[in-house]
């Protein structure tokens, strides 16, 4: 289990504050199932809420504590039925996530798919165009045949 000093705890619960809860412990209890997704959330987002259905005060402290030793995290903040935990990304599985990220960020393709999105507009704004031409040129000729024709129609 992680130490955190005052100050860094206090940093952690405020940046916690707009968070919603995660991971939620039900009638169950901590479960493997439910380690092994506390254990990937610590792993995405570093700092995560958990919520506690069922159980009392000292069973959740209980718990926070188990957590946070199976899983080497810090227990930053206990409010209620929820429980704040924090612990620094693994660095085998941090350091597979650039390369993915990577292998999308293809150099140019932020380019092209602004080219290609402007091209897009374009046409948009092209059909749009001759659409509202036609009909304004169809309205013309109405007008010009109800001018010809005079209002009975005959002239």
């Amino acid at each position: 289990m992680i130490d955190l000093s005052p100050a860094r705890r206090r940093e952690l619960r405020a940046a916690a504050h707009h968070l919603n809860p995660v991971v939620s412990v039900a009638g169950n209890g901590l479960t493997p199932t439910v380690l092994g997704e506390i254990d990937r959330s610590l792993q995405a987002h570093e700092l995560i809420k958990i919520k506690v259905h069922g159980t009392e005060r000292t069973d959740r402290d209980a718990l926070m504590q188990a957590i946070c030793a199976e899983l080497d995290a810090a227990p930053v903040q206990h409010i209620g039925t929820i429980l704040v935990v924090w612990r620094e990304r693994r660095e085998e599985q941090a350091a597979a996530t650039p390369k993915a990220a990577t292998a999308v960020n293809v150099p140019g393709a932020a380019k092209a798919k602004s080219a290609r999105a402007f091209a897009a507009a374009a046409r948009r704004t092209a059909l749009i165009k001759a659409a509202s031409d036609k009909r304004r040129l169809a309205e013309k000729r109405t007008r010009n045949l109800v001018r010809k024709s005079g209002p009975l129609g005959n002239k």
